[in-house]
């Protein structure tokens, strides 16, 4: 028997949980526990960026019917379940893709974001659980649903960096809802697609070498090669570019030395907001000399993007990692791919 004790939060009191029901493959950020009296909780390891030595747990004394999800990610997670007619609050719903939430007239409240929340709409919707995520510090709602006694449980898929891992959370939402075993077998038929789809790629040799994102005020964010993309880049049988930073963090990088590898690329991919070459020659006049640029083998991952600036390659594409790797597939390999139609990617004109 494993004895958990960790610091819980407001809705829970402290609580021993002796056992544990589930050990996710790939997710580093949870664990699924149990108490003596067969009462489930999460335990929630490292909730936000940084904080390394911070655990958390949740208890689950009931499935929640009624939950509020702060991320877009969130909602894709419960449509996946089936559970998405739960959610009655979200933050920014012209940023959510989800059709069901859009459709639901009025049923689903959005109670803000960022410093403009309504947490008056929050009690009005006697929520049983409130889905958070932190950044580099706990959310800015913590504080005030301790003092209004409303129950949360912070989900830290976004800092998972393999695909798989992101994915797996879906198995923590599945706890909450009391659809754990339904989480598990979603969970491993992606996983099966997902590996299938790897074995057909990642092992290829002729490796198209693969520049992402674009300038922003002359400084180029690059990824490590731990990065979640780049995994996904090297799943599909890509080749990322830039090998220099293999820490745990993106790393900044001048115009000059950004130019230099672009000039070695084969494929740029994710070039920010662009849907358009001539939008991308307005951000990046720079780089409008390459090749990759005049061959016109530039690729964003939104194709499903809302009016209101949502996409939605970070929405259901969560759900959807052997997918995106198909996608990805097609860049690297459009001949292999030829009867493929990208769902989040396209071809920039």
């Amino acid at each position: 028997m494993l004895q958990l004790l960790v610091s819980c939060n407001s809705n829970t009191k402290n609580f021993a949980f002796d056992r544990v029901e589930f050990t996710p493959q790939y997710a580093q950020g949870f664990t699924i526990c149990s108490s003596q009296d067969s009462v489930s909780g999460l335990i929630i390891k490292k909730p936000w960026q940084g904080a390394d030595s911070v655990s958390m747990c949740y208890r689950i004394d009931k499935p929640a019917q009624r939950i509020v999800a702060m991320s877009s990610t969130f909602v894709a997670m419960l449509e996946s379940l089936g559970a998405v007619d739960r959610v009655v609050g979200v933050s920014g719903i012209e940023f959510i893709t989800n059709e069901t939430i859009k459709n639901r007239n009025g049923k689903v409240v959005d109670v803000g974001y960022n410093d403009y929340f309504d947490y008056e709409k929050m009690v009005m919707l006697n929520p049983d659980v409130v889905l958070l995520y932190g950044v580099n510090g706990p959310s800015p709602l913590e504080e005030k649903l301790n003092e209004l006694n409303i129950p949360y449980v912070y989900i830290g898929e976004y800092l998972e960096e393999s695909p798989l891992g992101k994915a797996e959370w879906v198995i923590a939402i599945g706890e909450i809802i009391g659809k754990r075993n339904e989480a598990i077998a979603l969970f491993n038929e992606i996983e099966q697609r997902y590996n299938a789809v790897k074995a057909s790629f990642s092992n290829n040799e002729l490796r198209p070498k693969v520049m992402i994102n674009a300038p922003y005020n002359d400084n180029w964010w690059l990824p490590s090669t731990n990065n979640y993309m780049s995994k996904l880049i090297a799943d599909a049988g890509g080749d990322y570019i830039y090998k220099e930073n293999t820490g745990n963090a993106s790393k900044i990088i001048d115009i000059e030395e950004a130019y230099l590898l672009m000039s070695k690329a084969d494929v740029w991919i994710n070039p920010g907001q662009a849907t358009t070459m001539t939008q991308l020659a307005e951000m990046a006049p720079r780089f409008t000399d390459t090749k990759v640029f005049a061959e016109g083998k530039v690729y964003n991952n939104n194709r499903l993007s809302t009016i209101g600036g949502g996409n939605d390659f970070y929405e259901s594409g969560i759900m959807n990692p052997d997918v995106i790797l198909k996608d990805l597939a097609k860049v690297f390999y459009p001949t292999l791919m030829a009867d493929y139609q990208p769902v989040y990617y396209q071809r920039l004109k």
